[in-house]
């Protein structure tokens, strides 16, 4: 087991600076998942953990190593990809010894471990076919197995559920959460997708244009975005995001004022409103109310998510699925006051 850390991390390409000044420390045993848009610089990040990409300035870590000269083979990691990178003319028991065998491991551990992580995954019935047999989730599981196998200090993940549907992506998060906390190693887990982020890590590391943005647990960057950009991009839908001005205690929308307290007479600001702190107008609760035209229904069975139209703005709410409104027509909705948020418009930093 180890830590992993980033001491101002720097990653260019000659004059291309990818990753500047990266700051992050992982805990042992933590499930960590970098996310972000693509070509935020998250799987280069993974890749100098991995010793895959060259490191031009600062200092990766994984324990009390320093590891910047450290080749791959010897930093004690295991790495699965986006592609399963399977050997195609070996069978699923000899893509698992293979590493193993590369390391002399003597005959009976590597049968041992071999046949641990084939009941973990459950794939022993597997063990003697051929990649081009299997399903793509029982590739992925191959895929993992070969990481278990070598019992590392460090598993990396490079956006491995990416080339699996939809059902099988939800089964594979998982499976793939049970394993790590089963098997308590440090987890580096890279996506783009803010859905696994948030359903599978301890706490998510959030970057941008090569940039950390925030590092939190799912609930902290979701009720506390530190600026635009994280409140923007966790959530779905995503956070309504609405120009305004702060003034008289006020806070003046194009289309409606809410009550503020706080000072700043004048000030630009962009009010933050989640689809799911918008309801129906009912009656209680510290709530400001606001009349909306509705512009687009989506059904999703257990919820509406309603596109209402207020003065030149538009605000996206989830609603009871039984009073799904009609397109065109006007609805009462209510703002949760205690759950908005305010972003500088100019700094764009959470006030």
């Amino acid at each position: 087991m180890a830590e992993v850390t980033f001491d101002h991390v720097k990653k260019s390409y000659g004059p291309v600076t990818v990753i500047e000044d990266f700051s992050l420390a992982i805990r042992d045993q933590e499930f960590m998942v970098l996310v972000g848009p693509s070509g935020c610089g998250k799987s280069t990040a993974l890749r100098m953990i991995a010793g895959l990409e060259e490191i031009t300035g600062g200092k990766v870590s994984i324990g009390d190593r320093v590891v910047n000269d450290v080749p791959p083979k010897d930093r004690d990691i295991a790495m699965v990809f986006q592609s399963y990178a399977l050997y195609p003319h070996m069978s699923v028991r000899e893509n698992l010894e293979f590493a193993l065998k590369i390391r002399k491991t003597p005959k009976d551990e590597l049968d041992r471990r071999v046949r641990e992580a084939a009941d973990i995954l459950g794939i022993t019935e597997y063990l003697d076919r051929k990649p081009k047999q299997l399903s793509g989730g029982q590739r992925q599981r191959v895929a993992l197995g070969r990481a278990i196998v070598r019992k590392p200090s460090v598993f990396l993940f490079d956006e491995p559920l990416s080339n699996l549907d939809a059902k099988l992506r939800v089964q594979m998060r998982a499976e793939i959460t049970k394993l790590q906390k089963g098997l308590k190693t440090t987890t580096v887990y890279v996506t783009h997708d803010q859905i696994e982020a948030m359903t599978m890590g301890h706490r998510i590391a959030i970057m941008k244009a090569g940039q950390l943005q925030q590092v939190g647990t799912p609930l902290e960057v979701y009720e506390r975005p530190a600026n635009l950009f994280v409140a923007g991009f966790i959530g779905t839908p995503p956070m309504n995001l609405v120009p305004a001005t702060l003034t008289g205690g006020r806070i003046v929308a194009s289309g409606f004022e809410l009550p503020w307290a706080g000072a700043g007479d004048g000030r630009k600001v962009i009010v933050g409103i989640r689809p799911e702190n918008i309801r129906e107008a009912a009656r209680g609760g510290e709530t400001a109310r606001i009349n909306a035209k509705v512009d687009f229904v989506e059904p999703l069975g257990h919820e509406v998510i309603v596109h209402g139209r207020i003065g030149d703005d538009v605000l996206v709410a989830k609603l009871d699925p039984h009073r799904a409104p009609e397109m065109g027509s006007d609805i009462g909705l209510e703002i949760e006051l205690n759950a908005i948020h305010i972003f500088d418009a100019a700094t764009e930093q959470r006030l």
